[in-house]
């Protein structure tokens, strides 16, 4: 299966500074996840929406898939309290 390209949003960069070191190294390492994968078992399709959420930890990542292009586009990261506002 072919590897999809991870894209982000230019408003997630400031995600990350609101984001502890430790916690973030670990949501990287989820995003990147998600090249080989961008359907991992937990994800779940937003209501009324074509983007899907992951969770790591009580942090959220947001993001929408195009299959034909193989792109993954990540549009938010942020604490499960926050990402939805």
């Amino acid at each position: 299966m072919a590897e999809y390209k991870i894209y982000f949003k230019e408003s997630v960069e400031k995600d990350f500074h609101s984001i502890p070191k430790k916690d973030l190294q670990k949501i990287v390492l989820r995003i990147k996840a998600l090249a080989k994968d961008p359907r991992p078992p937990g994800h779940e399709k937003l209501t009324g929406q074509d983007r899907y959420r992951v969770r790591q930890g009580h942090y959220r990542i947001v993001y929408s898939i195009r299959d034909k292009a193989l792109m993954v586009c990540v549009v938010k990261v942020g604490h499960r309290k926050d990402v939805y506002r």
